[in-house]
């Protein structure tokens, strides 16, 4: 096992790299620094995402300039602005003992006039998304003509986000005797193309199969109902309290509408996405990083540079277009060398997809089933137990109370006070998740069109149990706003409501029976912007069916309907029409005018 030191870098950075804890190289830096600090060619490096190529690119790059020169003599592209912060933070960090280093990020959402003054203050490393970078060639505010090295990193993300012509544009414009590294996750025809065109002399090395998943990331799917996926998420959230996740989902809507459901429903969760302005995405991801979030719902593109070292697992609430992209995104876990888990929450139709996942990614995924309401129950007890085995009991603040509380439990064994203690805490956390339906589909069934103990909403909601409320639409609710507002007032999940009617001025929903007298006492002396809620049993079905009733009283009986094809008589009449006469020509009449 190497050391930085046996790789030939100057002193300056491995000072650095010693504060920063770099004590080892990993596998991919340890084959590609060499490569890179040789004179002479390009490289190609395979390599996943999370195994430390920022470095393995970032050094040799310090090593490639003169700091004393303050023309642009490095490149970086990036396919994110996430990534570019990332990459330049690790190049400044990488470089703090050398005296004129000055890297810049250039990326969209920022203002630009800033980054300009940035780069004419000196920069000589630029790190750049190809649409910035173009956009600052036009207005001649950055100079390439004196760049000796080119790093196309996350290449294959690159072009699969549609930047080919505008790295043709940018690499046309840079030195031919620069020197190109390329980094990449897998190895597309796209990159292949790439790489033949632009590159000379290119060595090639991979780390680990080629176009492969982290053998630290364990692949897992669960199938359910597709309605279902949203209730199953939540349960293997509620199943797993040290959960640290990102949930992918394929569009900007999706991720928004996903992330706000979550937080009605009670759960530590924001969305990053395209549409987000750069303040609001640089919030986003620092509270993400302070863990201040638990759940980081995302779109690929958004993803892309996040780069959080102890994120436990990986959400595919839909699952990618492209097995490349399911590799980028698996590779969000297992960083650093800790292990992750890739979760995929798919419908029965998904499954050929997972199984050609496995035979493109030569990866084995491992079917699991959706936690039930008493693995729930389990796991946040013993999540509790935890807690209560490591809390630092305040003597001070237990002095009064302490003498009463041996003297009234004196008469308990251990055993009996562990009881009673478990009663007392964890009985209503129980009930809570017992009565969970089970979601899982039963995969024996070649139909698989069957759940498990699973009864559909009909059946859930046969009985009748319907509650008004005087609160609607000019109260500002909509479904979904009355559907967070239910939930947070009686503390019961989005699956034990059903339909919604929302009027003017007043509300029908449904609940599942078992947890009706359970919403109806919870708005008790409830009030709603300094008015009092009124919520009561609706009699009828209110808002039930496709559309509602235009009566308000019974449909009459009329008797059986006809069968089909027949025609209704009324009475000795003949059918309308009377009867067909026989085929033949017609008979010329003369009509008298």
């Amino acid at each position: 096992m190497s050391s930085f030191h046996a790789l030939g870098i100057r002193a300056e950075i491995l000072s650095a790299l010693d504060e920063l804890g770099f004590v080892t190289p990993t596998p991919v830096q340890e084959r590609v620094i060499p490569m890179l600090m040789a004179a002479g060619g390009d490289v190609v490096a395979l390599a996943q995402t999370g195994t430390g190529k920022t470095a393995a690119f970032g050094l040799p790059l310090l090593e490639a300039i003169d700091p004393a020169q303050r023309a642009v003599q490095a490149l970086v592209l990036a396919p994110t602005r996430e990534l570019c912060v990332q990459i330049t933070g690790d190049i400044e960090r990488f470089g703090k003992h050398l005296k004129g280093v000055r890297p810049v990020a250039v990326y969209g959402g920022a203002n630009i006039r800033e980054q300009m003054r940035a780069i004419q203050r000196g920069a000589n490393i630029v790190v750049a998304t190809p649409g910035r970078l173009l956009d600052l060639m036009g207005r001649e505010a950055v100079d390439l003509s004196q760049v000796r090295v080119v790093v196309l990193d996350e290449a294959d993300e690159m072009l699969n986000m549609g930047f080919q012509d505008d790295l043709t544009d940018i690499l046309g414009t840079t030195p031919k005797e620069k020197r190109t590294w390329l980094f990449s996750a897998t190895m597309g025809s796209e990159v292949r193309h790439i790489a033949k065109r632009y590159m000379r002399e290119t060595q090639e090395v991979q780390v680990g199969e080629r176009n492969t998943t982290a053998s630290a990331i364990q692949h897992q799917y669960t199938v359910v109902h597709a309605r279902d996926r949203y209730a199953a998420l939540k349960r293997f959230v509620d199943a797993d309290p040290d959960l640290f996740a990102i949930v992918f989902c394929r569009t900007k809507h999706e991720t928004q509408e996903l992330a706000t459901a979550m937080v009605k429903d009670g759960y530590v969760a924001d969305a990053i996405h395209g549409d987000l302005s750069q303040g609001q995405r640089d919030h986003v991801m620092g509270r993400y990083r302070a863990r201040t979030l638990q759940l980081l719902i995302a779109t690929d593109v958004a993803a892309r540079g996040i780069d959080v070292s102890d994120v436990t697992h990986v959400i595919h609430y839909d699952l990618p277009g492209e097995p490349e992209s399911y590799t980028h995104r698996s590779g969000r876990t297992a960083r650093a060398g800790r292990s992750g888990i890739s979760l995929s929450i798919i419908g029965v139709r998904e499954v050929a997809k997972v199984r050609q996942l496995e035979r493109m990614l030569k990866t084995h995924f491992t079917y699991v089933r959706t936690p039930g309401g008493g693995d729930i129950g389990k796991a946040q007890v013993v999540a509790y137990m935890h807690k209560l085995k490591n809390v630092e009991v305040d003597h001070d603040a237990l002095a009064s109370i302490l003498p009463t509380a041996q003297e009234e439990l004196s008469g308990f064994s251990k055993e009996e006070l562990i009881e009673r203690f478990m009663s007392v805490a964890f009985n209503r956390l129980i009930t809570q998740f017992r009565d969970l339906p089970d979601l899982n589909i039963d995969m024996s069934r070649k139909d698989h069109t069957a759940r498990v103990d699973r009864p559909s909403s009909r059946e859930r909601f046969s009985t009748g149990r319907q509650m008004f409320i005087n609160l609607g639409s000019a109260d500002g609710f909509d479904k979904g706003k009355m559907l967070g507002y239910l939930c947070g007032i009686s503390g019961i999940t989005g699956d034990m409501i059903g339909r919604m009617l929302i009027k003017d001025v007043y509300s029908f929903v449904d609940i599942e029976p078992a947890h009706f007298e359970q919403v109806y006492n919870a708005f008790k002396g409830a009030n709603y912007k300094g008015r009092k809620v009124r919520v009561d049993e609706a009699q009828g079905d209110q808002g039930r069916g496709d559309k509602p009733r235009r009566d308000d009283g019974p449909r009459q009986f009329d008797g059986p309907r006809k069968p089909y094809g027949e025609k209704k008589t009324y009475g000795d009449k003949k059918p309308f029409g009377g009867e067909k006469k026989p085929f033949g020509p017609k008979k010329f009449v003369k009509k008298k005018w």
